[in-house]
Formats: structure tokens, C-alpha cells, sequence
């Protein structure tokens, strides 16, 4: 078989692209998604009883949303230590065996879940599927955009939106449809294991599509590095644009190469500890904002909140992947002309002005007109979710991550995400039950906050090379420089340089030649 299916150029990135970063992205929203689509059913209910929360009262179903809670984020327990695992492993082992041998971890999980008979299984459950998601979770975004060019990285990385919206709406539809199974236990059993699919297709593609050309060139590899960019880029492998690409990537190891994997704390000339922290902040941002309280509890919210009868509740929960999926869309046709900044306050104030409405609407559960409203906002706030915060902060750590750690600084990006993810989980059933609407107040001034802290402390990165983010970060002295740096300084990237030098020179030698 030819390598690389004998595929290269954009062909080579699609099929990157549809064959490993869709299905992991599309599973991990799957697994944030199908499990609150369950809870509600007979069979679950009579299998995992100190889960039921919708039919218990008073402090039995105060103690059993408590339970709830915790059963749903120990999968984000996993997930934190699946992610900060790739500290170590992420430039050990390399992008592709990380992502195969998490995937096959995640596996493991999901076979634990669809077999399980009672509480403490599906604990275990949740756990090793948590440790193999944080892992690939945790490596996909890097591999991603270390295999991208420079001026399409960004449409690239937020299509994950896309992915992640697909992944929600296959994970309802599936809860909807075999809702109708009845009391059968296929009903919950066939969603969980139907995530092995998409597993299936990580592990075992991405066996066969390129490492990353920055890793092998962190490892000494310079020949493999070349012939991958080669091949990505539709180019000969002693073309100038490979030869400056190695050269930038050989600079921007060298400034950092003396320091341990342990640098990733230290800020240096390169400023490694603060750009663990923007990358972390985004992470944070994206679960603060709200979104696990409304993507993890949707059924639950529409059925046991908002008092919709069973199917009502199941259909408005799988159509609100196609929110996601529509914001995605947005996203990638705005992303590399507005920009990171501008789309992370954009809708940062978005989500604040739904979550304040979410607030007033469920107010009064016996407006019928109020509810309707909040059916809408809900809509909105996982549409306007997906254009800023979906996908982007994977994309964003990615960016301001230096090649020496890049690894280990997405490893603890992606376990802030988790850890968040859990605080939310755990939280959210407590929340709905004991202080109701008002819990939408803590997230509307939470994303107020977010707008403000993206505005003066995030620099621009769109349509930069990896190796010119290092450059602002180098001429940055503290944590409001970084913006006003990346606004001053001119692109730097020396393969552009030559391409417009050949270009200068072919207009030279044509101009020549028509005067002879």
C-alpha cells in the first residue's frame, strides 16, 4: 500500500482531518452528551437506582443528584489525569502513538459501560473511558495544527466545532431512537457501545497518516520532517518554502532546548509559564462560560426543569447538535478574517446575555410563552457557544504553546478542561435543584468577566506561523504586552519571504525577456 494512502497536499489534509480528528472530536462530545439522555429511562432508572432523579423527592432525590453528579464528572476525573499523562508520554512516545494507544484505552471504557450491571462498574467505567479520552483529548489539537499551514490552521482547528455538534446530535438521536426500545436494557446499552466505531477509526487510522514535522525535527528526525511538510505542502522536499520551514523550527527549539519538560512552569525567555496559563485560560473560559450545564443536563433540563413530556424533551435535545454544527459553519468561514480575539468576546457577551434571559424565562414555571423563550436561548446559547469556545481554545493552546512544550503545556490545558468540566457536573444537578433559575446568574456574570480578561491579555494569533507566535511572546515583558506586541509586529515567516522574492524575480525575468 502506498504510503499515506498516496495521498498529498489538501487530499493528505482532509483525510486527517475526516478520518482521526472527526471521529475523536466527534466521540468526546458523544460521551459529554449521551449519558444525559439516559437517565430518564425506565431500564437505566431500575438498573443504577441512586441515579434516578426524576422520580424521587425530597432528600432522596437531593442525595441521588449528588450521586448523579459525581457518577458524571468521574469521567472528567479521568480525563484530567488521560491529559496531564501526555506531560510525560506527549514528546516521549510521539502525536500518533499517543492518540492510538489513548483511543484504544478509551475502548476499554466504553466496553465497561455498555456491559455494566450496577453503580460501581459504570464508576470504573467512566473513569478508564475519562483516562483514554483526556489523552487523545490532549494530543489531537497539537498533531492537528503542527500538520497545517500557517494561513489555513485556524479553519482547520475550529471545524472541530462541526465535529463536536455532530457528535452531540448522533449521541441524542441514538438516546431518542431507541427511547422507544421500551424497558429493553438495549435502549442504554447499544448508545454506549456504539462509540467504539469512532474509536476505532482513531486507533487504526491514525496509524497510517503522517507524524508530526515539528516533532521529528525535535527529535533529530530533519530528513522525515521533510518529507512530510513536503507532502503536505505539494512540494519538492529541497524546495526554499521546506528549507526555511525546517530552519524556523530548528530556531525556535533552540531558544528553549537547554530547558527540561518541567520548563513548562518556568517563564524564561520565552515566556513558557504565561503561555501555559493563556492556553489554560482559555480551557477554563470554555467551561465557566456555562456550556456543561446545559450540553450535559439538556434532557434532564427540558424534561425534569422545564416540564416537557419524555419525546418532546428527547427530540429538542438531539436537534440542538444541529446549534453546534451551525455555529461550527460560522466559525470556520470567520474565523481567519475576524480573528481568535474578536470571536472569544464576541461571544463571550453572547452567552452573557442568554444565560441572563435562561434566568428570567425559567423564573416562572408556569409561563408557558417564558418557557418557550427559554427552548430558544438554550438554542442560541449552544449556536453562539460553538463560534467562540467550541473549538477555538484547543486551537488557541495549540498557537501559544512553544514547540519545546508544546506537549506538556496542551497536557494541562486539556486537564483544565476536565477539572472545570467536573466542577461542573458535579455541581450543576445540586444547582438546578436547590437555587433553580438563579444559577443562570453565576454564568451570565462569569462571561462578563471572560470578555474583559480575552480583551487585554490575549494576542491576536491568525494568519501567523507557530514560530512568529514565539516571536510576540519574545518582545512581551508581562501579561497585557502580548496583544499590543502582536499588533505592531510585521510577518515575519521567511518562506513567505521567498515566495514573494521568487515572485519579484519571475516579474524581473519576464520584463527581461520582452525587452530583448
Amino acid at each position: 500500500m502506498k504510503k499515506y494512502f498516496g495521498l498529498r497536499g489538501s487530499s493528505l489534509n482532509r483525510a486527517i482531518v475526516f478520518l482521526v480528528v472527526w471521529p475523536a472530536f466527534g466521540c468526546y462530545a458523544y460521551n459529554l452528551a449521551v449519558m444525559g439522555g439516559l437517565l430518564t429511562l425506565n431500564s437505566f432508572i431500575e438498573t443504577f437506582p441512586l441515579l434516578n432523579t426524576i422520580t424521587t423527592t425530597g432528600a432522596e432525590q437531593h442525595y441521588n443528584s449528588q450521586i448523579l453528579g459525581t457518577v458524571m464528572g468521574l469521567y472528567n476525573i479521568g480525563g484530567i489525569f488521560g491529559s496531564l499523562l501526555c506531560i510525560y508520554f506527549g514528546d516521549r512516545l510521539g502525536r500518533r502513538r499517543v492518540i492510538a494507544i489513548a483511543a484504544s484505552v478509551a475502548m476499554i471504557g466504553a466496553i465497561l459501560m455498555a456491559t455494566a450491571f450496577g453503580t460501581a462498574q459504570l464508576i470504573v467505567a467512566r473513569l478508564v473511558l475519562g483516562l483514554g479520552t483526556g489523552g487523545y483529548l490532549a494530543t489531537v489539537p497539537v498533531w492537528q495544527s503542527e500538520l497545517s499551514r500557517a494561513s489555513d490552521r485556524g479553519a482547520s482547528l475550529v471545524a472541530n466545532t462541526a465535529f463536536i455538534g455532530s457528535g452531540i446530535s448522533l449521541a441524542l438521536f441514538l438516546d431518542l431512537g431507541f427511547y422507544f426500545v421500551g424497558s429493553n436494557s438495549v435502549s442504554w446499552r447499544f448508545p454506549f457501545a456504539f462509540q467504539i466505531v469512532l474509536l476505532l477509526m482513531v486507533a487504526g487510522f491514525v496509524a497510517f497518516l503522517p507524524e508530526s514535522p515539528r516533532w521529528l525535527v525535535k527529535q533529530g528526525r530533519c530528513d522525515e520532517a521533510r518529507e512530510i511538510l513536503a507532502l503536505l505542502l505539494d512540494v519538492e522536499p529541497d524546495s526554499d518554502a521546506i528549507n526555511f520551514d525546517i530552519r524556523d523550527m530548528e530556531a525556535s527549539l533552540s531558544v528553549s532546548s537547554s530547558e527540561s519538560r518541567w520548563g513548562v512552569f518556568k517563564m524564561g525567555r520565552q515566556r513558557t509559564m504565561h503561555r501555559t496559563i493563556l492556553a489554560s485560560a482559555g480551557q477554563f473560559f470554555q467551561q465557566l462560560c456555562g456550556i456543561n450545564a446545559i450540553t450535559l443536563y439538556t434532557t434532564t433540563l427540558f424534561e425534569g426543569f422545564l416540564g416537557m413530556d419524555p419525546v418532546n424533551a428527547r427530540i429538542l435535545s438531539a436537534c440542538i447538535g444541529f446549534a453546534d454544527i451551525a455555529g461550527g459553519v460560522v466559525a470556520y468561514f470567520t474565523i481567519e478574517r475576524l480573528g481568535r480575539r474578536i470571536l472569544m468576546i464576541w461571544t463571550s457577551i453572547g452567552l452573557c446575555i442568554c444565560m441572563a434571559i435562561l434566568a428570567g424565562t425559567t423564573s416562572n414555571p408556569g409561563n408557558s410563552g417564558a418557557l418557550i423563550v427559554a427552548v430558544v436561548f438554550v438554542y442560541m446559547f449552544e449556536g453562539i457557544f460553538s463560534i467562540g469556545f467550541s473549538g477555538l481554545p484547543y486551537l488557541y493552546a495549540a498557537e501559544v504553546a512553544p514547540l519545546q512544550h508544546r506537549a506538556a503545556t496542551n497536557a494541562i490545558s486539556t486537564a483544565t478542561v476536565w477539572a472545570f468540566s467536573f466542577m461542573v457536573a458535579e455541581v450543576t444537578p445540586v444547582g438546578l435543584n436547590t437555587i433553580k433559575h438563579k444559577y443562570f446568574i453565576i454564568y451570565a456574570v462569569f462571561n462578563a468577566a471572560i470578555a474583559l480578561l480575552v480583551y487585554f491579555c490575549f494576542p491576536e494569533t491568525k494568519g501567523r506561523t507557530l514560530e512568529e507566535i514565539d516571536e510576540i511572546f519574545l518582545q512581551s515583558n508581562n501579561i497585557f504586552d502580548p496583544p499590543r506586541v502582536a499588533r505592531r509586529l510585521p510577518r515575519l515567516h521567511l518562506s513567505e519571504e521567498v515566495d514573494q522574492k521568487r515572485s519579484l524575480s519571475e516579474e524581473r525575468g519576464a520584463h527581461a525577456l520582452k525587452e530583448l
